[in-house]
Parts: structure tokens; C-alpha cells; sequence
């Protein structure tokens, strides 16, 4: 091994030790930012499900431990590692995981969309850990409470908004990867992960089990050459709970006006939403607004 690639994987230890003295589990990482060993089972049948009851590594972020001695081996096991996953919904901070994702094209405000949804929910983000990406984006730590599992999800907050959460991982600051390092934001490092507002959390956690409502086979096949997609903005509208109603109509006439067909879409799109208990009126113009923007960029209204 170079002495570059000797010096980054002590480099990375180190930080992975650090992380675990602050009470966060990690695991080693490749360059690629998937967990650096291979899984004991690649050879065998799929469907064994072990999470790590082997005792043998391999089992990603299942493998995240606080244990200096355990961390150590794991790393010795992989010596190329370059970086460390910190696992995500675990005590005792039970950390979640705001990424905010940069849209190299402008397309997607991330940092728009959070804020837009904090004014519409009523919720400050409080100072926390703050994690510097290699293409520009931000990982925001957040801590949950206990007995509550927070999904992984990729924009289903909002565009550009991916959320770590039970089962998932953050790449913890230090890491070196194919694309460069991931670093803390001045000032943020010496901050615990500050407790995830309730309003967000509403937000994060599983909605209620979608009520079943009737629309005729023309609100959702209406767009025209894309009845799947166009079924599926629908029924992400019709999911929604009380305080997610005007966001989710938002985000769905957003991805069907990009992709061509919204007013092709906007009569279903406006039933569902009142079979979820808003008012047509506002409705309609949450959809208006959506059509207005997305001729430049799809971005929550300021």
C-alpha cells in the first residue's frame, strides 16, 4: 500500500474512534462510500437475512459499533478503507440524517425547499452538526427519540431532501472519497446533534395508512403517454396527512409539469387533494403556482 493510501486509512481510523467516543457507531468505508468489507454471504442463498448474528464481518452498517477494539478489527479487515459510516437511529442519539443534495444543473434548492417547509410547519431548525459534501451539499445531524423509526427516503420530503434514518448511514466527516472530503462546517463540531423539532419528525415518520378513494380512470390516466407516473403523483397526493397536504400537492404538480404532462394531470391532482380534505380553491392555486415555476426551476414559493 502507497504511503498516501497508508496515511488516509490511519486517518480514517482515527476519526471513526473519535466518532465512536461520542457515543456514534461506525463502520468503515471504500472510496465509493459503500461499507469496505464484502458480506460473508455473497456465496449463499440471498435470502438468509443474517444482520451480523454470525459474528463475522460484512454485514454493513449492521456491523457499526462503539467498541474501539471492534472498530480497530473491522479496519484491519479492511485496510483500504478510506472513510467511515456513521449508522443512523441508534443510541443513545438515535441520529438522523437531513441531506441536503446540490442540483449541479440549478434546478433543485434543497436549502429553499427545507426552509419553505420549516415556515409552512412551523418549526426552526436549531445550530447542530453540520457536515460539508464533496459536490457542494450538507448533511445535517439531528437526533431522535427513543422507540421512533425514522425511514430512509430520497426526496420524498421534498426535491433535492434525502433523509438517513433506521438502517441507514451518514459518511462521517474526515472521509475521503472517489469525489473528495467530507469536512464539518466551522463551528459545528463541537455541537451535539441538536433534538430533531417535532413538527419535522411529523414529517419524517411513516403517514397513516393512505385512505382508499375512487377516481374515475381518466384522473389517473389522464397524462397522456405517462399513466403510470401520472397514477403515482396522484396516490403520493392522496397519502398525505393533514400537514403535508399543500407540500405533497406542490412536489407532484412540480414533477408533472417538468415532465410535460401537468395540466394534463392537474384535474386529478386537484380531486385527490380534496379527497385528502383541502379546499379546492387552494388546491388550484398551489397547482397554478406550481405551473408558473417550473418554466425556470421547481422551488417551493417564497
Amino acid at each position: 500500500m502507497a504511503t498516501t493510501d497508508r496515511r488516509t486509512a490511519t486517518l480514517a481510523l482515527a476519526h471513526a474512534l473519535s466518532a465512536a467516543e461520542h457515543g456514534l457507531p461506525v463502520i468503515p468505508l471504500s472510496a465509493t462510500k459503500l461499507p469496505a468489507l464484502r458480506s460473508p454471504h455473497r456465496d449463499e442463498d440471498p435470502s438468509s437475512g443474517c444482520r451480523g448474528a454470525c459474528g463475522r464481518p460484512g454485514h454493513g452498517v449492521h456491523d457499526a459499533t462503539t467498541d474501539p477494539i471492534a472498530i480497530r478489527a473491522l479496519f484491519a479487515a479492511a485496510p483500504w478503507a478510506t472513510g467511515y459510516g456513521i449508522a443512523c437511529g441508534r443510541a443513545p442519539h438515535h441520529l438522523i440524517g437531513i441531506d441536503l443534495d446540490i442540483d449541479a444543473a440549478g434546478r433543485t434548492d434543497s436549502v429553499a425547499a427545507l426552509r419553505q417547509l420549516a415556515m409552512q410547519h412551523l418549526f426552526t431548525l436549531p445550530p447542530t452538526v453540520t457536515v460539508l459534501t464533496p459536490s457542494g451539499g450538507r448533511h445535517l445531524w439531528l437526533s431522535g427519540p427513543p422507540g421512533v423509526a425514522v425511514p430512509n427516503s430520497a426526496g420524498r420530503l421534498a426535491p433535492g431532501i434525502d433523509i438517513r434514518g433506521s438502517g441507514g448511514y451518514l459518511v462521517g466527516p474526515g472521509s475521503v472519497t472517489a469525489h473528495g472530503i467530507y469536512r464539518l462546517v466551522p463551528g459545528t463540531g463541537s455541537l451535539p446533534p441538536a433534538p430533531c423539532p417535532s413538527a419535522l419528525l411529523h414529517l419524517l415518520t411513516p403517514p397513516a395508512r393512505p385512505r382508499h378513494h375512487h377516481l374515475d380512470p381518466d384522473g389517473t390516466h389522464s397524462a397522456h403517454g405517462h399513466p403510470d407516473q401520472g397514477r403515482g403523483l396522484v396516490q403520493f397526493v392522496l397519502a398525505a396527512d393533514e400537514g403535508q397536504r399543500n407540500t405533497r400537492l406542490f412536489w407532484a404538480a412540480c414533477r408533472a409539469y417538468e415532465n410535460g404532462f401537468g395540466d394534463a394531470l392537474a384535474d386529478a391532482l386537484t380531486r385527490a387533494a380534496v379527497g385528502t380534505g383541502l379546499p379546492e380553491h387552494e388546491a388550484r392555486a398551489t397547482i397554478a403556482s406550481a405551473a408558473r415555476l417550473t418554466h425556470t426551476r421547481c422551488e417551493p414559493p417564497r
